[in-house]
């Protein structure tokens, strides 16, 4: 199981740690070093900085979002970022929520998502293989564009850039039992949100028939520590704000994600006390029992016996995220 480095997205400003926690990571052994966006900081850019201040490392988006940019763009800035670092981009995407990609991006969240996360990958494969103009009639994307109030001036073209990879990595975040099984079926990766090691039959019926070095690589919070309550709360938080605020109460997959996996109502009474603005209620109300399944918290006897449980399961890589250049090293012994 590889090691990845996961630095999220940035809070009220740039964390001046990343840079040097990337660094570490290189030093220490670990495959990858992975950013993600929301409604602030974007993906790309901190990665750019990171891979002009390593050589090794492979740099991922874990996730970047697809309303953000179209299909093209975003192949624009892989290819772009693959060809600067020497190979060693990998591209993650996700939808996110009709929250953010109506409210914060102003785009309709598309009725289909599986359609729409399918013709995305479509165009972004196009362009890095550059056998020809990109070329599509999608439902959700078109190339060349033909809506009521195109000009019909619109020409198929290819990049004037040849790409590095053809075969650049795509992974894709998905968390229903239906995304779940078709990106098995096209993409190279999945990035789950929660995993629970002793879960796994959660997302069993979606991970049939996995293609050949399909990688896995859920994030999770690992953190080297004497008490485990609190060690956990930074997860309760987490939790806490991803179930109570990252969705409507009527259409929130990460608490659905959580029903399934068999915590049905103290998701409910998470997003219930999250909406009504009392958000400390909300994250004590996470049971540590679902944060410590999903996270790596505790002394190093603790980790190391529970990593062996994450390392016999169908994971390929663990996306680190962890708050000191300590835990880095102490995951990196523990897994050599």
């Amino acid at each position: 199981m590889r090691l990845g480095l996961a630095l999220g997205y940035w809070g009220r400003g740039p964390d001046p740690r990343h840079l040097e926690l990337a660094q570490d990571a290189e030093r220490l052994g670990y495959d990858s070093v992975w950013t993600a966006e929301s409604w602030g900081s974007d993906a790309f850019t901190p990665l750019t900085w990171i891979a002009a201040h390593t050589s090794r490392i492979r740099l991922g988006t874990a996730i970047a979002q697809m309303a953000a940019r179209s299909p093209t763009t975003t192949a624009m800035h892989a290819l772009t970022l693959d060809h600067l670092s020497g190979g060693r981009m990998m591209l993650g995407l996700g939808l996110s929520g009709p929250q953010v990609v109506e409210g914060w991006y102003g785009r309709p969240f598309p009725r289909s998502p599986l359609t729409a996360t399918r013709e995305y990958v479509d165009v972004v494969r196009q362009v890095l293989r550059r056998e020809g103009p990109v070329e599509t009639d999608g439902r959700f994307h078109a190339h060349p564009y033909r809506g009521e109030d195109a000009t019909g001036l619109g020409k198929p073209l290819k990049p004037i850039t040849h790409p590095l990879r053809a075969d650049l990595p795509i992974l894709l975040g998905a968390e229903g039992p239906k995304n779940i099984a078709q990106t098995t079926r096209i993409a190279d990766g999945w990035l789950p949100l929660y995993w629970s090691p002793t879960r796994t039959d959660v997302y069993e019926a979606s991970l049939t028939d996995l293609p050949e070095d399909f990688v896995i690589a859920p994030m999770a919070r690992v953190t080297v520590c004497d008490d485990v309550a609190e060690g956990l709360l930074p997860v309760k938080a987490m939790l806490g704000f991803y179930i109570g605020g990252m969705g409507h109460a009527k259409r929130n997959f990460h608490a659905d994600l959580m029903a399934r996996m068999g915590y049905a109502d103290e998701a409910r009474r998470v997003q219930e006390l999250f909406l009504a603005g009392r958000r400390e209620e909300a994250v004590l109300a996470v049971p540590d029992a679902f944060a410590d399944e999903i996270s790596l918290v505790g002394p190093r006897g603790r980790i190391a016996e529970r990593l062996e449980l994450w390392r016999k399961g169908p994971v390929t890589d663990l996306l680190v995220l962890a708050p000191d250049p300590h835990t880095l090293r102490v995951l990196a012994e523990l897994n050599s």
